[in-house]
């Protein structure tokens, strides 16, 4: 039988001793680390986290997911053994607070940096625009659409709800900026059945002083003024009108800019027949574009071929054309409310959970781009 009154002395181990072989053993946790933990308690807006801490750590319904959560248990069950960041210190309880959200946020970036690497084409749906552009979720991420970059006739208010097909153009966890183009996505996908030297038929969408905007099935391409033809012309307005339908050739395909130089001029017969005869100029386009196309057959095999007059003046080079080719039919250069809707997305903003950003993206024009971009990183982590 134990003898139930022994000393500390006969023990040989005290109070003192226990405490001192527990601070031994107890793992040191700080901000920033992932360790596995188990849940052991689900609360109404959190859940009590054993990490093998002296006090369980505890982790916000905020903080369980990159995406809405309405109730811990829609993401976190009792006794599931699973990775948590580590997000706060302790605190004057000596409790630690944990982060699911971060995880996933890390890996998220790292996903879209993959995806970017590979020039992926990535789908998503719009759930919210401004007068800036649309935002839309990769890998649970909020990501921009320029205004400049979105390529439909309809009004972007009417996009919220549809899925569109989207290239990155721009990808920067440290500022926050997940930038994409809806434009370069068609563009590509319609390059794919596109070939240099092809004819097609298209319809001008938009007339600027430096030249035509061409609709080809669905993506804008330029016919830059000094290729509409062989003959000095003032604007562009003296030879089409919005809705013209036009027989163009394609003289450049550039997937990287999205890009697609179209020219009149190389199936012109005779130089200035695109404002003598036009017609003229759509009988003979196919038969012009195979002479050009063996031109440029002859000119990659090193075989020096007499110029045909259609040849004299070279395509425009890509200093003759502005920065605009880069738009479709909106102007040259980014709005202003792109650019203040791309450069919100680097500042430091305090924290708002899912709860707190209302759907006033959608009404509060001005401020929704700074808003819905700033919510992806907790204060916790931004300090």
């Amino acid at each position: 039988m134990v003898n139930q009154n022994l000393t500390a002395t006969e023990i040989g181990f005290t109070h003192e001793d226990f405490a001192a072989l527990l601070d031994k053993y107890d793992y040191h946790f700080s901000p920033g680390d992932i360790v596995p933990g188990t849940v052991f308690s689900i609360e109404p807006r959190g859940a009590l986290i054993d990490i093998g801490a002296k006090t369980a750590a505890y982790i916000p319904i905020q903080e369980m997911s990159i995406n809405r959560v309405d109730a811990p248990e829609e993401v976190l069950q009792s006794n599931e053994t699973r990775e948590f960041f580590i997000l706060t210190d302790e605190n004057e309880d000596g409790q630690l607070t944990l982060s699911i959200r971060r995880i996933e946020y890390m890996r998220a970036w790292e996903r879209v940096r993959q995806l970017q690497a590979e020039d992926a084409t990535v789908r998503s749906g719009v759930f919210a625009t401004n007068r800036g552009g649309a935002l839309v979720r990769i890998e649970g991420l909020r990501g921009f659409i320029p205004g400049s970059h979105i390529s439909t006739r309809k009004p972007k208010e009417e996009l919220v709800g549809e899925e569109l097909p989207l290239k990155f153009l721009e990808v920067d966890e440290e500022r926050n900026r997940l930038v994409l183009s809806h434009r370069r996505a068609l563009v590509e996908r319609k390059m794919n059945r596109l070939e240099v030297g092809e004819v097609v038929i298209g319809t001008v969408r938009g007339i600027k002083p430096y030249g035509a905007f061409i609709d080809i099935g669905g993506v804008s391409g330029l016919l830059h003024i000094s290729e509409i033809s062989h003959e000095h012309i003032d604007t562009p307005h003296s030879v089409f009108n919005v809705n013209d339908e036009v027989k163009v050739m394609i003289i450049d395909l550039d997937a990287e800019r999205g890009r697609i130089s179209l020219s009149t001029k190389q199936l012109e017969p005779e130089p200035g027949d695109m404002i003598k005869n036009r017609d003229l100029v759509y009988d003979k386009a196919e038969e012009m574009a195979a002479r050009y196309r063996e031109q440029m057959l002859a000119k990659q095999q090193g075989i020096t071929a007499a110029p045909s007059e259609a040849e004299e003046i070279p395509p425009a080079t890509e200093e003759e054309i502005p920065s605009a080719t880069e738009e479709e039919i909106p102007a040259a250069t980014e709005t202003q409310e792109e650019v203040s809707a791309v450069t919100a997305m680097a500042e430091e903003i305090p924290p708002a959970t899912e709860e707190e950003i209302p759907a006033a993206t959608e009404t509060q024009e001005e401020e929704s781009a700074v808003t819905a971009m700033a919510e992806e990183i907790p204060a916790t982590i931004e300090e």
